[in-house]
């Protein structure tokens, strides 16, 4: 019997391959001649570079980088074996790096994020993975940009700030500078929102507000925004501002796509092509799953949903493990979980119930039970 297991983190608690290892163990107490497959699982977000560096056997590098404001911080990424660099752009342009007070899309910077794609070229890099949740940032990318060599200037040539602040003075940009190894990399973006770049469906209107931003500032960025897209135009004429994911990360999207020719798609879809996971799954007999927790958003296209898709294509029955279950889980199985089971197995604090020890007791001995049924009933 062959078993593929493909879990997402339990955030706060268990990494996608601790998960999948703690599962593992319990079906093989159940069944000790199973063939078990564990792979990475995460959905291009927080948790990626992690599980793509350990369930690859990649390697991490840390380094130094300018924070949303401009400060010094320490950011990690991963390198995968054949040179293709994972960033998630959260590490060096995230939201968690400010505090309350400091959060200020206006002047926020996604500068750090350049210098960490930077960073992975001149260690060999050529493909490129960056995951663009959580970002501080609302600049259309051109912090990232000026860090890779674009240039960005005002009507007097000088150097415009790399935020949407900077944007107000833009006036024209240069590629002549543009670092030139990128025109020997294939980008490849993590996107999991549709939003354009302006207008009341754009950055500005709908991810401002939870990075620090007031009325005012949502719409003067907005106007920004709409003339920077108009200016990028006059130089790339096939920038479309409108496109699906243009107002990812605050316009992250937009730049990526246009300045390096960055191909956009989910992200559990990019993680689920790194890692291989169809191939195994054509011939398992099942597929383990799962997340901390099991809600209608699961099945709305979260990583399990997708490795459950692709489980589908092959008719391979799912089984999902999590810490708990809200409403809506039950969407789960119409949307290729065969089966969904909480491990908590006594009541406890949540604390308890997020003790890295007692979370992976928990998915074993749970795993354990349900294998022990399931090689029952096949026997």
């Amino acid at each position: 019997m062959k078993i593929v297991i493909a879990i997402d983190s339990f955030k706060g608690s268990l990494s996608s391959l601790e998960a999948g290892r703690a599962a593992a163990a319990g079906i093989r107490r159940a069944i000790p001649e199973a063939d078990v497959v564990i792979k990475p699982l995460a959905d291009g977000g927080e948790g990626t570079v992690e599980a793509l560096v350990l369930g690859l056997g990649g390697q991490f590098r840390e380094a130094s980088v300018s924070d949303p404001l401009g400060r010094p911080v320490n950011a990690k990424y991963g390198i995968l074996p054949g040179n293709t660099a994972v960033i998630e752009m959260a590490a060096a342009s995230g939201l968690p790096l400010l505090s309350e007070e400091e959060r200020d899309p206006m002047q926020t910077s996604t500068c750090g994020t350049g210098q960490l794609i930077l960073d992975a070229i001149k260690h060999g890099c050529r493909e490129i993975i960056i995951g663009i949740g959580g970002s501080a940032t609302n600049d259309g990318g051109i912090g990232c940009l000026q860090a890779l060599g674009f240039g960005f200037l005002d009507s007097n040539g000088f150097t415009v700030k790399g935020s949407a602040a900077g944007l107000a003075e833009l006036s024209s940009i240069t590629f002549d500078k543009a670092y030139p190894e990128l025109k020997k990399c294939r980008f490849h973006v993590a996107c999991d929102v549709g939003n354009p770049l302006c207008g009341e469906r754009g950055c500005s209107a709908v991810f401002a507000p939870q990075k620090g931003a007031d009325e005012a500032a949502v719409k003067a960025m907005d106007s920004y925004l709409q003339s920077y897209a108009a200016l990028v135009k006059k130089y790339i004429p096939s920038a479309d501002p409108d496109m699906a994911g243009a107002g990812a990360a605050g316009g992250m999207g937009f730049a990526l796509r246009n300045f390096l020719g960055a191909d956009m798609s989910p992200g559990v879809s990019l993680v689920l092509r790194e890692t291989g996971l169809e191939n195994e799954l054509k011939n398992a007999d099942l597929l383990v799953t799962g997340e901390g927790c099991l809600d209608s958003q699961t099945a709305m296209g979260k990583a399990p949903a997708g490795a459950a898709a692709l489980a589908e294509k092959y008719g391979v029955p799912v089984i999902a493990f999590c810490g708990a279950v809200r409403d809506g889980a039950e969407l789960c199985n119409t949307n290729g979980i065969s089966a969904f089971f909480p491990i908590l197995r006594r009541t406890c604090s949540l604390s308890e119930a997020m003790d890295k020890e007692n979370a992976e007791k928990n998915l074993t001995d749970t795993a354990e039970q349900v294998f022990r049924l399931i090689n029952s009933v096949k026997n």
